[in-house]
């Protein structure tokens, strides 16, 4: 008998990944933004950012990257 033809895989597209990311992160950050601004006004920029960054980091490790992976596979 012969083994079935190995499936070619198709390696993802890094510029496609980007841009899904992009618009999975471009929201977050500005509603992050609008949330934030009254809440740390007069704050020096490093002290908002110190605030910010680890919600944004968090959020893309453990929803937006793998729903990214999950739901638009095939069109990576």
């Amino acid at each position: 008998m012969s083994s079935p033809p190995p499936q070619l895989t198709r390696k993802p597209s890094r510029l496609r990944f980007a841009l899904f990311v992009f618009c999975g992160v471009y929201p977050l950050v500005t509603l992050l933004l609008y949330l934030l601004m009254p809440l740390t006004q007069g704050w020096a920029i490093w002290e908002r950012n110190l605030v910010m960054v680890p919600i944004i980091v968090a959020s893309m490790v453990y929803v937006i990257i793998p729903q990214i992976q999950r739901r638009c596979a095939r069109w990576m």
